[in-house]
């Protein structure tokens, strides 16, 4: 592991980029990642957004959210665009989701990175666009 960053309350977001992704399916997962209200207000509602908290969001890199595993025993990911262009548009969630005020940390694209996480309540989500660009949050 060449990098190590650590966020204190905040969303870890596991980002794959799948082929045919485009700019404004990246924009689209940015500013939803920025804006769901997934965090819980007083009463336990889901009331608040990471922007809303301020907390931090730690983005990952992670083509293997596209593994098709229907078939055979090994994942196919031929779904996933091609590092080149899945770096550009990686680095573009990115700079979106800090033009918009959120403060964010990354791993290394394309690095085989260990990641701990410690979930604080029963919230995962799946995040898409067009059906198409995936972003766990």
């Amino acid at each position: 592991m060449s990098k190590s960053e650590n966020i204190s309350a905040g969303l870890v977001a596991f980002v794959g980029i799948g082929k045919g992704d485009t700019e404004a399916d990246t924009d689209f997962l940015a500013q939803k990642a920025a804006d769901i209200r997934i965090f819980s207000n007083r009463e336990g509602k889901f009331d608040y957004s990471v922007r809303d908290t301020g907390g931090e969001i730690l983005v990952i890199s992670q083509f293997t959210l596209y593994a098709d595993c229907s078939r055979g025993r090994r994942p196919d990911f031929t779904k996933a665009a091609l590092p080149p262009e899945a770096e550009k548009l990686y680095d573009r969630f990115i700079e979106k989701l800090r033009a918009g005020g959120c403060s964010v940390k990354t791993g290394v694209f394309g690095a085989d990175m260990e990641v701990t996480i410690i979930n604080d309540g029963p919230v995962t989500v799946m995040l898409e666009s067009s059906g198409r660009a995936a972003s766990g949050v």
